[in-house]
């Protein structure tokens, strides 16, 4: 029996795993911290809630367009494969190298985060964190070599007990009897840059809705699947959010929402007492889960299009006989560990958070390039409103990155320089090959 192929993913998966690998993707501890800020610079709970649909509904149109892109280009990598397409190998390698990095830091601090939470509940002591988040990290990795089957399923049924998770925090909220003074609006004055903040952060915690994309090579029926899953997928997580938010509004009055570092503990002081604080660690874990194993198998796609392509370590390409991308499993979670180690995976993120923003815009303007020099590749789906919708979507996340730029200028140099470090890489490497 052969064991490894090159290049040879499998067609197993359906829409509940583009649903869990989208909602997995997306929920995490974000939306446990987020509506504090959000609050913050708002004041009034209308606005509070009409600024999250206004994100959500912004989040729905960059879904439109990358659909069309997904099903246009139906390849594994995500990002990578329509940068490549449309701008040469050169854009698509800066996008692959940076978008595989990123995965990498977010591995090694989900991982931490996790252990964190352990620990928080007293089950080990804290000078273990380093170990435990090494241990929890190569147990999603064993679960990935267990075959694609598997951690499909288990990424389905880990993101369904989030759901009911954070419904059942929902429920919890709606259930407590108050005074009805979270209701009302504290007075202040809202600012055009506290909106702006405010939308930022909203933005960024529906970040991971585009997950679905990195497996769409490994999607049975892809032209009928993807839409339901990327579309659904973001509007599930719309009204998740939407529940969490009045939850909290009815809790706690805005006084306290306001500026809250972690409001969702708050509300779960209210509802169980000294329980609560407990509850949302377990809340917090349960979360992160899900979206551990989703990015590492995001993580593992890119380097395996990359490799299949040439641009990389062509041996990352190969596929174990489960459907495993086996070496560059392997090979992502060796740097997550080693960051984790070294601890560098904090600098890591905050010097390539900016080229999520940067490789997303570069997506929406693929789209426009491909629209116009390849208008006769097949194209089952199209995206909303198009031209309007992808000038709406690439100009957000151009102002998120000029902004993301500017206010931490040193992590963004450090963050081009790791690129060019990749690039001068990738010449010497093509150098030598051809030598």
């Amino acid at each position: 029996m052969v064991s490894e192929t090159s290049g040879q993913l499998r067609r197993v998966l359906g829409v509940g795993f583009g649903l869990a690998v989208s909602i997995g993707g997306t929920i995490g501890v974000g939306i446990l911290r987020t509506p504090g800020l959000v609050a913050e610079q708002l004041h009034v709970p209308s606005a509070i809630l009409l600024l999250w649909v206004a994100g959500g509904i912004y989040t729905l149109l960059g879904a439109s367009c990358l659909t069309e892109l997904g099903l246009m280009l139906p390849r594994a990598g995500g990002f990578y494969v329509y940068v490549r397409r449309a701008f040469g190998n050169t854009a698509g390698f800066a996008v692959g190298w940076t978008d595989w990095l990123m995965y990498c830091s977010i591995l090694g601090y989900l991982s931490i985060a996790i252990a964190e939470f352990i620990v928080a509940l007293g089950l080990i002591p804290g000078s273990a964190v380093r170990f435990l988040a090494v241990l929890i990290l190569v147990s999603i990795v064993a679960l990935q070599w267990l075959g694609i089957r598997i951690s499909s399923l288990f990424q389905e049924v880990t993101t369904s007990l989030k759901c009911v998770a954070f419904l059942v925090l929902v429920a919890a909220c709606l259930l407590v009897p108050t005074d009805g003074y979270a209701s009302a609006a504290i007075p202040s004055s809202m600012t055009f840059s506290g909106l702006i903040v405010a939308l930022q952060a909203i933005v960024i915690t529906y970040g991971g809705w585009q997950s679905p994309l990195y497996f769409i090579e490994e999607d049975r029926d892809p032209a009928r699947n993807l839409p339901r899953t990327m579309i659904s997928g973001v509007l599930s997580v719309i009204g998740i959010y939407l529940l969490v938010n009045i939850a909290l509004l009815k809790v706690l009055p805005m006084s306290e929402l306001s500026g809250a570092t972690f409001p969702a503990a708050d509300a779960a002081r209210v509802i169980a007492g000294a329980h609560g604080r407990n509850l949302m660690i377990l809340l917090s874990v349960i979360s992160l889960v899900p979206l551990l194993n989703a990015v590492t198998m995001m993580g593992t796609r890119v380097i395996f299009a990359m490799g299949r392509d040439q641009l990389f370590w062509s041996r990352t390409s190969t596929v174990n006989r489960r459907g495993t991308p086996d070496t560059a499993t392997l090979l992502t979670a060796a740097v997550a560990v080693g960051l984790i180690a070294t601890g560098t995976f904090q600098r890591l993120i905050a010097m390539t958070s900016f080229f999520l923003a940067a490789n997303y815009s570069l997506c929406c303007i693929a789209l426009v390039v491909l629209r116009h020099r390849e208008p006769d590749l097949p194209r089952p789906y199209q995206a909303w409103g198009y031209p309007w919708s992808v000038w709406l979507v690439t100009a957000g996340s151009m102002s998120f990155l000029v902004g993301t730029l500017a206010g931490d200028l040193f992590n963004g140099l450090a963050a081009l320089a790791l690129l060019a470090v990749g690039l001068i890489g990738r010449i010497l490497l093509g150098r030598r090959a051809i030598s």
